[in-house]
């Protein structure tokens, strides 16, 4: 192991990966009284876990102050970007268009609503050491309403069984290798996109965690998450990974996995045959 790849102590005694910036993609809507909060906390995250990191702040095409809190941010911390979009474009563009200009080797996502705890995600950062996705769960359900865990409860149980996985949850603050994201050949956009990444990289055969989560209670503006047309995204892109997986046979182990993956150097002396099954069962 060379010099620059030794491994540091973390603020609990923790060892993390010594080049492995972490990036915040942050998708804001209309988020002029969260947006400032939910950068901060960020930034303060990666200051007292001793993460070295950024926050992309995608705007959305928002209509209020998002942008200018957003540039005000920036002119007094280098840590701070933000990409804009011109008209709407949904939070899955949100988060790839954020993958694009990444510099880190990690990539997590997390909302402008600051309705989700930066310290409980980037507490998990040094388990990127031994897998290539960690995958969060909320275990404190009942800060959300009965309808909207039931909504949970059935979306996880349609996905689970469909394809044959076993997800506790497939959309909150997941972490990624980037490496994993930059070599899928398809793209969902919509509600659907960390669902559809999951199903894709997990059959796949990459290594994974599921770790517990911690939702804060919003205070301010409504979540978009629940509506008419974030339905009808999932289902479409619901769909398209049935498609996929079922008829066009797209997700399978790859020849080899992602460079820099813990799962290929975990992988590098298993027979690709034998990898194949691994992957399958």
């Amino acid at each position: 192991m060379d010099g620059d790849d030794k491994l540091k102590p973390g603020s609990s005694g923790s060892r993390l990966p010594a080049r492995g910036m972490l990036t915040i993609v942050m998708p804001a809507l209309n988020e002029e009284d969260n947006v400032r909060a939910a950068v901060t906390n960020a930034l303060k995250a990666f200051d007292d876990l001793k993460i070295g990191g950024e926050v992309i702040v995608v705007n959305d095409g928002s209509t209020d102050g998002t942008e200018k809190i957003v540039r005000e941010m920036m002119a007094a911390e280098s840590r701070v970007r933000i990409v804009c979009h011109e008209k709407p474009r949904g939070i899955g563009a949100s988060f790839w268009d954020g993958v694009d200009h990444a510099r880190g080797e990690f990539v997590c996502m997390l909302p402008g609503d600051n309705e989700n705890d930066p310290w409980e995600i980037f507490r998990y950062y040094p388990l990127l050491l031994h897998v290539d996705l960690v995958i969060p769960f909320v275990f404190n359900k009942q800060v959300r309403s009965l309808f909207r865990n039931t909504l949970s409860f059935m979306y996880r149980f349609i996905i689970n069984t469909t394809f044959l996985v076993y997800f506790n949850y497939t959309n909150g603050t997941v972490m990624y290798r980037r490496s994993l994201l930059k070599e899928l050949d398809f793209r969902s956009t919509g509600f659907f996109f960390q669902t559809d990444i999951l199903v894709r990289t997990v059959k796949r055969g990459y290594l994974f965690a599921e770790v517990p989560y911690r939702l804060n209670v919003r205070t301010e503006g409504v979540s978009k998450a629940v509506s008419f047309p974030s339905l009808l995204q999932v289902m479409r892109g619901y769909i398209r990974l049935v498609r996929d997986y079922y008829f066009n046979k797209e997700v399978k182990p790859p020849a080899a996995y992602a460079e820099g993956s813990v799962t290929a150097s975990r992988y590098a002396d298993v027979p690709a045959a034998k990898r194949a099954t691994q992957a399958e069962s």
